[in-house]
């Protein structure tokens, strides 16, 4: 929605609300609906940086990004300095974050991750960082995701529907750090929305680490690395009047846009896609 000029309490009033609401409901929510579920335990750190060939770190500073983004365009919503923008709007994906680890400290089947905190504070810092550096953000992470065989072998982890899979599934998922090429060459010819993406994907993996994967009832594969360069769009630069699709692009910004893609892997060297999500 159009941002306002000056700050606008009613509106500020409104933001603080809003978060303070839906960040404490879906604590509460965690706490009661997942937690409760596991048997508690003093609070403790755990080291699981080998897990997942850090899929679920490059998910977090995703997710931490894309919070404090949303917090800081609401704060600017709200007419409030940039100063202020950065403080409490980008700050939130690193505190909800930051509250979900202690909750995993307080349980004994996970942990505090340090790597996690870590991941979070990226996240957060690649968005501030920006905003002084360039007063914009000419680099945002960005998701795509596709179904694997994987899944299937161990739905209770890695999703037994879809919805569940694109969020527990790392073998599917592909983060990528997209830069819009505009922004670097700023007066050239360069479409302003045109962008170039670096992407980081695995697959492979059944479980964490790797140890007891031979439990479960799959063919043998190789856990694998996986890297991509790919075309993308910048949703945000395309210009429109309106304040309702530009609230739309921004929503949707945070997915990569399908594209000709060039792959890496160790075991299978370069391969070509005509088109990758």
């Amino acid at each position: 929605m159009k941002p306002s000029d000056s700050l606008n309490s009613s509106r500020r009033n409104s933001v603080i609300f809003t978060e303070a609401a839906l960040v404490s409901g879906a604590l509460v929510g965690l706490n009661q609906f997942w937690y409760a579920d596991y048997e508690r335990s003093n609070f403790h750190f755990i080291n699981d940086n080998e897990e997942w060939l850090q899929m679920d770190k490059v998910g977090h500073l995703y997710s931490s990004y894309h919070i404090g983004r949303l917090g800081a365009e609401m704060q600017e919503w709200s007419g409030t300095t940039q100063k202020e923008q950065l403080i409490y709007g980008a700050g939130l994906g690193f505190a909800f974050l930051t509250a979900v680890e202690v909750l995993d400290g307080f349980s004994s089947e996970w942990g505090a991750s340090p790597g996690d905190i870590i991941a979070n504070a990226s996240g957060t810092a690649l968005y501030v960082s920006q905003e002084l550096l360039w007063n914009e953000q000419r680099i945002t992470p960005k998701f795509s995701f596709h179904t694997t065989q994987y899944a299937q072998y161990r739905p209770n982890v890695l999703g037994s529907s879809l919805a569940e899979q694109i969020l527990k599934d790392y073998n599917g998922q592909t983060y990528w750090l997209s830069a819009n090429l505009y922004s670097f060459s700023k007066g050239s010819k360069i479409p302003k929305w045109l962008n170039f993406a670096i992407g980081y994907g695995a697959d492979g993996m059944i479980t964490g680490n790797g140890e007891n994967s031979g439990l479960f009832p799959m063919p043998k594969t190789e856990r694998m690395r996986r890297f991509y360069l790919s075309l993308d769009v910048d949703l945000t630069k395309i210009e429109t009047k309106s304040h309702f699709l530009k609230t739309i692009f921004s929503v949707l910004n945070t997915l990569k846009i399908p594209a000709p893609t060039v792959e890496y892997s160790h075991g299978e060297g370069f391969t070509g896609h005509l088109s990758y999500f």
